[in-house]
């Protein structure tokens, strides 16, 4: 429940990122050795994959936002079907899984339904390094005796499936190298953290990378990057209210498409260090080409939060989403609040309105969530936000954050 109307102000501090989260956790199934992970989120993502750990039969503590993993005497390579179906990533310890131990066993991952997100690309780069693959009953099973590295191109830059793909070829026999990788600053991360055991990776953050395979990997403590996703939505908070708030542990060149187009509504922003000061008068200025790309471009993850703000901008924005065909599913919501939103495809003009009206409006999933909460920070009126669980699948704590920054919100059940 959200009173809106109300400029943000004060300062907030990003917690470690989901998205680099997931797979670093998924990587401790490489060794043996205790990894400590520090500045988790505290998210459902995050339990899952957790849960995930403990049903293979690896020990894990919490201890605040840090999780210690110790997968010497593992009892599975089975990941249990229900919680392959609650999150997508779930489909990352494959390549862990199968280099350590030569066999695994999935279903089809789950997660939110923003668009088709086949695993084709992670299972042809595990059968280039020699891993057989069967589907039969709703389940995926590889199995080898050792991978050997090789040559793999992806045909599109899928962050899943290089992060599968490096992590199988950390123990693999030989030099691999992935051309067209993602450039993600999780999949850097990823490398700084898999490099912390023992291996051998080189050009993550760049489109090709090279790994060379080692016998062993050993035990680590790691920190995750900050989330660049929850540093955006925050910052666009910032700009829809016409707020004055400071984004603290943020690394702003993970940032530079959305600060780019910031800047170019008008959005005053000062980038000092691990900082960025945002502040913004209504009205801003709409955009005329917003497009979602893999990383550098503008994410994809950001899309729905960003045009919660076009939404008040003067004149007309165009936003094309290009990276998942499902991604729209917030305008129907956007539109019961008042905005002037127009859908073709993959592509939603959008009409500046003076404001936006309060209404009861449902995260159809976890970005588009987000946007609904923005919007009813920006709104006339009380907003209530139905089925905030998928907000919570990537945001840790939003209300508490919102309030810091002065917002009037509250969480009243879900």
């Amino acid at each position: 429940m959200i009173a809106g109307g109300r400029p943000l102000s004060g300062r907030v501090r990003v917690g470690g990122a989901k998205n680099a989260a997931l797979p670093i956790l998924g990587a401790t199934l490489l060794t043996g050795e205790p990894c400590t992970v520090r500045d988790l989120p505290n998210l459902t993502d995050i339990d899952v994959m957790r849960n995930i750990l403990r049903a293979l039969g690896a020990r894990v503590e919490v201890f605040g936002s840090s999780t210690t993993v110790e997968a010497k005497h593992l009892t599975s390579q089975t990941v249990p079907e229900h919680l392959m179906r609650e999150m997508r990533s779930s489909i990352i310890v494959m390549g862990a899984l199968l280099a350590r131990f030569g066999r695994v066993k999935v279903s089809q991952p789950g997660g939110c339904a923003i668009g088709s997100r086949p695993i084709d690309l992670h299972l042809k780069g595990l059968k280039e390094l020699g891993a057989e693959i069967t589907e039969r009953h709703g389940y995926i099973i590889a199995e080898c005796d050792r991978l050997r590295g090789a040559s793999i191109h992806l045909d599109f830059p899928s962050v899943g499936a290089t992060e599968n793909i490096m992590m199988a070829a950390t123990l693999a026999e030989g030099q691999t190298v992935i051309t067209n990788a993602a450039k993600e600053p999780e999949i850097v991360d990823l490398q700084n953290f898999i490099n912390s055991l023992g291996a051998k990776i080189k050009g993550a953050g760049t489109d090709t990378i090279r790994i060379e395979g080692v016998e062993k990997l050993h035990g680590a403590d790691y920190s995750v990057i900050p989330d660049r996703i929850v540093a955006g939505t925050y910052i666009i908070a910032g700009a829809i209210t016409g707020g004055n708030i400071v984004v603290e542990n943020v690394i702003p060149e993970h940032l530079d498409s959305l600060l780019a187009k910031l800047r170019e509504m008008g959005v005053e922003l000062d980038v000092k260090g691990d900082s960025v000061a945002v502040s913004a008068q209504h009205p801003l200025r709409a955009i005329d080409s917003l497009r979602t790309l893999p990383y550098p471009g503008f994410p994809t993850d950001l899309q729905a939060p960003m045009m919660a703000l076009l939404c008040l901008a003067s004149g007309t924005s165009i936003v094309t989403e290009t990276v998942f065909e499902s991604r729209f599913k917030h305008v129907d919501e956007l539109r019961r609040m008042g905005a002037n939103i127009k859908v073709n495809e993959r592509t939603a003009v959008i009409k500046g309105v003076p404001t936006l009206s309060s209404a009861t409006v449902a995260a159809t999933d976890l970005r588009a969530g987000a946007a609904l909460v923005l919007a009813g920070l920006a709104a006339d009126g009380i907003t209530i936000v139905e089925d905030v669980h998928h907000i919570y699948r990537g945001y840790d704590n939003l209300e508490d954050d919102l309030r810091s920054l002065g917002a009037r919100i509250e969480r009243i059940g879900g």
